[in-house]
């Protein structure tokens, strides 16, 4: 029992053979985060009125562009890993995606479609926002077995065995290390979705405030695990770049945040609730005498300036 708690084996394999084709991991745990994503984003883009058929149009162009950004980010940060088989930037399958490439070029994709079509933006941003972390919770395994985007070396239970070709060089004598791809998928499932999802049932984000809270939420979590990252060798004041993204994107996520609620845009609300999608917002009884005298307040004010309005000039 103490030998299993010692550390996480890595899977022996990252592919599996079936016939001719060989099929990675990898890839597979990616297509079910985008599909989990989009069906996610669809089932609340119609309960926040919307059309789901416009997800469904939007997400092709936005997903295929979006691993275009993702890739090229990467690759433009990796380069010595392709000298010598330029043509190895093609390999998705093989891992190397920066999400805030991705994330960036795709959320650009479908801003300049959903203005072309007509859509709701903001409602198709607080569509994704929950679409967008369930697929990192599931995409992130993938890392796992490809054995990449693990932290510093680690002895705690939970740390995760890197074989001896995947270890970066000034760490080859060491053989566990924290699996930062696991605090990430943790982060997204255990905290970033909840939080959202329980905001939105108490009634406490305006339209277009749901994506901001993500992004804060899960740039926060990434700031943190890119100090136990070993996988890049950029550093600027100790912080690597995905490190100062993180920090400009919480900045910036919270200050629209701000903004959005200040402007206090309601929600419209169509259809059924479902796990995914806001039900009603939760009224405690306080609340809910509270609005009950104000109602009854403005009933009666209103019946007073229509007595006004009806009576005839003095």
């Amino acid at each position: 029992m103490m030998a299993f708690l010692a550390s996480i084996p890595s899977p022996p394999r990252n592919t599996i053979e079936i016939g001719p084709l060989t099929v990675y991991f990898y890839g597979v745990l990616i297509a079910i985060g985008v599909i989990v994503a989009v069906v996610v984003a669809k089932q609340r883009y119609e309960r926040f009125g919307g059309d789901g058929e416009l997800v469904d149009r939007v997400a092709i162009w936005a997903v295929a562009f979006g691993f275009l950004g993702a890739r090229m980010a990467y690759v433009s940060t990796h380069l010595s890993r392709f000298e010598g088989r330029p043509w190895a930037i093609f390999f998705i399958w093989e891992g190397g995606l920066a999400l805030y490439g991705g994330l960036t070029v795709g959320a650009l994709t479908a801003l300049y479609l959903l203005r072309k079509w007509d859509g709701d933006i903001w409602a198709f941003a607080d569509a994704t926002a929950v679409g967008i972390p369930l697929a990192q919770a599931i995409g992130r395994w993938g890392n796992y077995f490809n054995q990449e985007l693990f932290g510093t070396p680690s002895t705690l239970p939970w740390a995760v065995e890197i074989d001896p070709p995947n270890r970066p060089p000034q760490f080859a004598e060491f053989s566990t290390f924290h699996p930062t791809f696991l605090y990430e998928s943790l982060w997204n499932l255990l905290l970033t979705v909840p939080i959202i999802l329980w905001l939105e049932r108490k009634g406490k984000l305006a339209k277009g405030s749901s994506f901001a809270v993500y992004v804060m939420v899960y740039g926060t979590g990434r700031f943190l695990m890119e100090l136990l990252r070993t996988d890049t060798s950029f550093r600027l004041l100790g912080l690597s770049r995905n490190g100062w993204v993180s920090i400009v994107a919480v900045i910036g996520a919270a200050i629209a945040f701000r903004i959005l609620q200040r402007r206090a845009e309601p929600r419209t609300l169509v259809g059924e609730p479902s796990l995914f999608a806001p039900g009603e917002p939760t009224v405690t009884e306080p609340e809910a005498a509270a609005t009950g005298d104000d109602s009854g307040a403005a009933i009666e004010q209103e019946a007073t300036l229509a007595e006004d309005v009806d009576s005839p000039a003095e």
